[in-house]
C-alpha cells in the first residue's frame, strides 16, 4: 500500500476502511472503501494534492454541498464530503458496472436506439439539476456510469464547487475544469457564467461520439481541440454514419451549435427533439450544417475576462490560416529507419500521409510481423500503433485523426490516433487491393479477387456496395488502389489487365460517382490526385504528373515526367499530402530483380549463378527439392505470376503457362510433382503439376474459400495447407472427404511446416500478443504443444535432421533451436547463426527461405547487384512538392 493510501486510510479510518485503489480522475484519485456505519461499498474520490492545496476545506465543503440536496434517478448522490488530515474528499456509492467510456472504448460505436436512449436518460437528469440552478461543467463518458443497464451521472456539481472555491486561483493548480473534446465553445474560451447550454453541447458532444466513434473535435493537443471548438462546426453525423434518422441528426447539429443561443433552450428539449421523427432544423439552419465555419469574431461577443485566453487562439488560428503565396523552396532528404522500426514495402502502397503532411504511416515490422507506424515530421524515430498487427496499406481519414487500413487477412479497420484500439469495418477475408477515405464518409476498397471492381463502405461501418463495374470486353480483370478526389466527384482507380501486379497494360482510371460510369486516363499502375493534378507512376518506374480538373473528371494537358527509377514490385509506394509533402520508396531497382543466392552458416553469401536474376514473387521463397538439385519459385512476368524451376547447376524452366497468378511452390516428397497456390478459376485454390512440365495442371484441392499454400507430409498421406484467413488444416487426399481443423483459433496461424518425420507440426502464431514459433504434434495437435522462440519468431523451416528448427528472430537473425523429440518434445539450445542479406523483411504468412540437404546451407533472395551493402531502410521526402508541379507541369 502506498505512504498517501495509507496515511488515507489513517485519516478515514474512524469512519471508512479504504480496500483498494481504482483509478485516477481529472481532478481526484478515486478508492474503493466500505461505510462502517452504515456496511456498504462506496467511491471515495480524493482530490488531487495540487488542486487542494489552493482550496479552502470550509469553502469546499460548502460550495460541495449544493449538489448533496440533488436526487434523480440518473444522478449518483453524494454521501459524504469533508476534510481529514489535509485530504478533501467526497464520497459517492460504488457502482459495480462500467462507465460509458469502458463501453465505447470496447464497441466503439452504439446502436442509435441505445445512444438516444442514454442521451435523453442523461438530458433528464441535466434538466432536474439546471432547475436546481446546478451546472454540470463535466459531461463526459468517463462521468457517465451504466449501472444494471441505467445511465447514471456522477460528480454532478463537483467541478462547479471545486471552481467556486478556488475562486480566481485554478491556474495554480496547472489544471483545467472540463474535458476538451466535450467542452462547450463558451467554456473553452473560460467564460465564467456558464448556463444549461454548455451542458447540452458536452451532452451533444458524448451523443455524436456514441453515434460516429469519436468526438465531433478531434486535435493532437488540447489548444488545437479547443480551437476546433472554437472556429469549426462539427461535420453532420450522416457524413460519417448514414442510418442515423434524420430527426436524431437534426437534434444532434441543434445541440452542438457554437452560439450557444443557437442551442435547445432546455435540456428537456433536446431529449423531445430525440425522439421527435419530425423534428427538423430550420432551413437557414440546416442549409449551413457542415458548410466551411464562418469567420468566429462575427458569432461571438467575446467577454473581456475570455481575452486573454482568446489570444492564444487567435494567435494560433493567425499561424495556422493560409499566408499570401510565396515561393517556397523545394527541399529533399532521405528518411532513415533503424532496424527495430524498418520501413516494409508489402503488397500495394505501404505509407501514407496525414492531410497536412505532418505524420507519416507506414507499414513496419514488429516482433516478426508487419504493424503501423507512426512518425512525425520533426522526429528521428517513429512509434508502433497497438493492435494493427497485420497492416497493409495505410491510408489517412479527411480529418488526419484515423488511419483505415487492410490487413493480410484481408480484413478492412480502423484506428484512432487518440489511443482507442482498431475496429473492423468490414468482414474479414474480401479486400485487398488498397482504401481510400472520402470526404463523403466513405471507405473506398478494392477487392482480393480477380474479376472484382471497386466497392465502398461507411466509414462507421455498414454494408458495401460496388461503386464500378468492370468493362470486360475491354480486358478489365479487377479496379483496384482507390483514391477518392476532395470534390467526392469520382475516384481515381487503376484498371489491372493481368493478374502481374505490374503491367504495362494497366491505366489509371476515373469513375463518376453519379453515373457509376468509368474511363481511363493514362497507362499506369497508381494514380494519386493533388493540388489540380494526376501523379502517377508508370510501369518502367517513372513518376509523371498531368494537369487534371477533378469536377469535369478530365486530364487538361498532357503528363511531364517528374523523376525515374521508383521500384514496382512489389508495389510502387507513393503518398502525397495536400499540404505539398510527397514521401515515395526508392528501396530496390525499378525491375524488381533479385539474385538467388546460398548463406552459410556463418552468414557468407555466394550467388547461385553469376549474372543470373529473376524478378520474384517475394511472397515465393525459393523452395528446394526433396534431393537438393533443384528449386522452385514465383516469378512474375508480363501474365502474371507463374511458377518456375531451376536446376542448381543447370537451366531455369517454366512450369505454369495459363497467365494465372500461380504462387507458394511444394515438393512432393517424391521430387516428381510441385503443388502450387493458383487463381485460374477466379478462386484460390491449390494445383499439382509434374515437376518435368511434361503433364497437364490438376486441381488438387478447391474448397469454398481461398487457399494460400499447402505441402505434403513425407510419408505422402497428409497434405497440410493453409487458408487466407490464416487458419491450417489437413486433409488425406483420396481418403478424406472433410478437411481436418488443425489451427483455427480466433488467432492468426500461417507457415506451417512439417519435420522430416511427419510427427511433427512447426507454426508461427500471434496468441500471446506478438509472432512466435510454436510447434505440435501431428496430426493430433491436442497432444503436444510447445513455444520453440521466446523473444518473437516468423518463417520456420525443419533440418533434414529433425533435430533442429529454423526460424528468424525479429532482428531479421536465424536462429538455430536444437530440439528432442525423445522423451518429449523439449528446446535444447537456442544459437543466433547470422543475420539474412537485407532486401527482405520478415515474413509472417510462410517461409522464404530454404534449407540446403545437409543443413549447412540456406537458400534465400537479395536485390540484384545490392552485394552485402544494400539498406533498403530508407524513404526520399519532397517537401514544398507543389513548387515543382508548377515548374514543370504548371498550374
Amino acid at each position: 500500500m502506498t505512504e498517501i493510501t495509507s496515511n488515507l486510510s489513517t485519516a478515514l479510518a474512524d469512519r471508512y476502511r479504504i480496500e483498494r485503489h481504482l483509478g485516477e480522475g481529472g481532478m481526484a484519485t478515486v478508492y474503493l472503501a466500505e461505510d462502517l456505519k452504515h456496511k456498504r461499498k462506496v467511491a471515495v474520490k480524493v482530490l488531487r494534492p495540487e488542486l487542494a492545496a489552493v482550496l479552502g476545506a470550509e469553502r469546499f465543503v460548502q460550495e460541495i454541498t449544493t449538489t448533496a440536496n440533488l436526487q434523480h434517478p440518473h444522478i449518483l448522490p453524494l454521501f459524504d464530503s469533508g476534510e481529514a488530515d489535509s485530504f478533501l474528499y467526497y464520497v459517492m456509492p460504488f457502482i459495480d458496472g462500467e462507465t460509458l467510456r469502458d463501453k465505447l472504448n470496447r464497441e466503439t460505436q452504439l446502436g442509435i436506439e441505445e445512444a438516444v436512449n442514454i442521451t435523453t436518460a442523461i438530458a433528464d437528469a441535466l434538466d432536474y439539476a439546471h432547475r436546481q440552478n446546478v451546472i454540470h461543467r463535466d459531461i463526459k463518458p468517463e462521468n457517465i456510469l451504466l449501472h444494471e443497464g441505467r445511465p447514471m451521472v456522477a460528480d454532478f456539481g463537483i467541478a462547479l464547487a471545486v471552481s467556486a472555491a478556488a475562486g480566481g486561483r485554478m491556474t495554480e493548480t496547472g489544471l483545467s475544469l472540463g474535458t476538451p473534446h466535450y467542452m462547450s465553445p463558451e467554456q473553452a474560451t473560460a467564460e465564467k457564467d456558464l448556463t444549461a447550454r454548455s451542458d447540452i453541447y458536452s451532452l451533444g458532444s458524448v451523443l455524436y461520439e456514441m453515434l460516429t466513434g469519436e468526438p465531433p473535435h478531434m486535435g493532437n493537443s488540447a489548444q488545437a481541440i479547443i480551437m476546433k471548438i472554437v472556429t469549426d462546426d462539427a461535420r453532420p453525423v450522416t457524413e460519417l454514419r448514414k442510418s442515423v434518422p434524420p430527426h436524431v441528426a437534426a437534434a444532434t447539429a441543434k445541440s452542438l451549435e457554437r452560439l450557444a443561443a443557437d442551442r435547445f433552450e432546455s435540456a428537456a428539449k433536446f431529449a423531445e427533439a430525440l425522439t421527435n421523427v419530425a423534428f427538423t432544423l430550420p432551413t437557414t439552419q440546416a442549409a449551413v450544417v457542415g458548410a466551411a465555419a464562418p469567420d468566429w469574431r462575427q458569432r461571438f461577443a467575446v467577454p473581456f475576462a475570455a481575452f486573454a485566453a482568446l489570444l492564444g487562439i487567435v494567435a494560433l488560428w493567425g499561424w495556422l490560416r493560409p499566408q499570401a503565396e510565396t515561393p517556397k523552396p523545394i527541399i529533399r532528404y532521405s528518411m532513415a529507419f533503424g532496424e527495430e522500426e524498418a520501413f516494409l514495402s508489402v503488397y500495394g502502397p505501404s505509407a501514407a500521409l496525414s492531410p497536412d503532411g505532418s505524420l507519416l504511416a507506414y507499414v513496419g515490422t514488429s516482433e516478426g510481423a508487419s504493424q503501423l507506424w507512426l512518425r512525425e515530421r520533426d522526429q528521428l524515430h517513429g512509434s508502433p500503433v497497438p493492435g494493427t498487427e497485420g497492416v497493409w496499406q495505410p491510408f489517412f481519414s479527411p480529418d488526419g485523426q484515423r488511419v483505415g487500413f487492410i490487413t493480410g487477412a484481408r480484413e478492412l479497420k480502423v484506428v484512432s490516433l487518440t489511443g482507442r484500439p482498431p475496429f473492423a469495418v468490414a468482414d474479414s477475408g474480401l479486400w485487398r487491393n488498397g482504401g481510400s477515405w472520402g470526404a463523403d464518409g466513405y471507405l473506398y476498397v478494392g477487392l482480393q479477387q480477380y474479376g472484382s471492381a471497386l466497392s465502398r463502405i461507411p466509414a462507421a461501418g455498414g454494408e458495401a456496395e460496388q461503386v464500378t463495374t468492370l468493362d470486360t470486353a475491354q480486358g478489365e480483370l479487377s479496379h483496384s488502389w482507390p483514391d477518392a478526389l476532395p470534390s467526392s466527384r469520382g475516384v481515381l482507380f487503376t484498371v489491372m489487365r493481368t493478374t502481374n501486379q505490374a503491367s504495362e497494360n494497366d491505366d489509371v482510371a476515373v469513375v463518376d460517382l453519379a453515373t457509376g460510369e468509368h474511363r481511363p486516363l493514362v497507362r499506369g499502375l497508381l494514380g494519386r490526385y493533388v493540388a489540380g493534378h494526376l501523379v502517377f507512376v508508370r510501369y518502367d518506374g517513372s513518376l509523371l504528373a498531368a494537369p487534371f480538373d477533378q469536377d469535369k473528371l478530365v486530364l487538361t494537358g498532357p503528363p511531364v515526367p517528374l523523376l525515374a527509377g521508383m521500384p514496382v514490385e512489389p508495389g510502387p509506394d507513393l503518398a502525397l499530402s495536400p499540404s505539398g509533402r510527397l514521401v515515395y520508396s526508392t528501396s530496390g531497382q525499378a525491375s524488381g530483380l533479385v539474385e538467388v543466392v546460398w548463406v552459410d552458416r556463418a552468414g557468407r553469401t555466394t550467388t547461385i549463378e553469376s549474372g543470373w536474376t529473376i524478378n520474384p514473387n517475394t511472397s515465393s521463397g525459393p523452395v528446394l527439392s526433396p534431393d537438393g538439385t533443384r528449386f522452385a519459385v514465383g516469378v512474375v512476368g508480363s501474365e502474371g505470376s507463374d511458377i518456375w524451376i531451376k536446376d542448381i547447376d543447370g537451366p531455369f524452366s517454366r512450369l505454369t503457362f495459363d497467365g494465372a497468378f500461380n504462387i507458394r511452390p511444394a515438393w512432393s516428397p517424391d521430387g516428381l510433382s510441385v503443388v502450387y497456390r493458383s487463381d485460374v478459376g477466379l478462386s484460390y485454390a491449390l494445383f499439382v503439376n509434374r515437376a518435368d512440365g511434361t503433364g497437364p495442371a490438376d486441381v488438387l484441392l478447391d474448397l469454398d474459400r481461398d487457399l494460400a499454400e499447402g505441402l505434403w507430409s513425407s510419408d505422402g498421406q497428409w497434405l497440410v495447407f493453409r487458408t487466407d484467413a490464416l487458419d491450417v488444416y489437413a486433409i488425406r487426399p483420396g481418403k478424406d472427404s472433410v478437411p481436418v481443423a488443425l489451427l483455427t483459433e480466433e488467432f492468426r496461424e500461417a507457415a506451417p511446416t512439417l519435420s522430416p518425420d511427419g510427427h511433427w507440426l512447426a507454426y508461427v502464431s500471434d496468441e500471446s500478443g506478438r509472432a512466435e514459433v510454436y510447434v505440435r504434434s501431428f496430426p493430433n495437435v491436442a497432444d503436444t504443444k510447445r513455444q520453440v522462440s521466446t523473444e518473437g519468431g516468423v518463417e520456420p523451416r525443419w533440418a533434414h535432421s529433425g533435430q533442429e528448427l529454423f526460424y528468424k528472430n525479429p532482428a531479421r537473425a536465424l536462429v538455430a533451436a536444437t530440439v528432442r523429440t525423445e522423451p518429449t518434445f523439449t528446446v535444447v539450445e537456442r544459437r543466433v547463426l547470422f543475420t539474412f542479406p537485407a532486401g527482405l523483411a520478415n515474413y509472417f504468412p510462410n517461409a522464404r527461405y530454404d534449407v540446403s540437404s545437409d543443413d549447412q546451407r540456406f537458400i534465400t533472395y537479395r536485390p540484384a547487384g545490392a552485394g552485402e551493402a544494400v539498406d533498403a531502410t530508407e524513404l526520399i521526402v519532397v517537401e514544398n512538392f507543389f513548387e515543382e508541379l508548377k515548374a514543370k507541369v504548371g498550374n
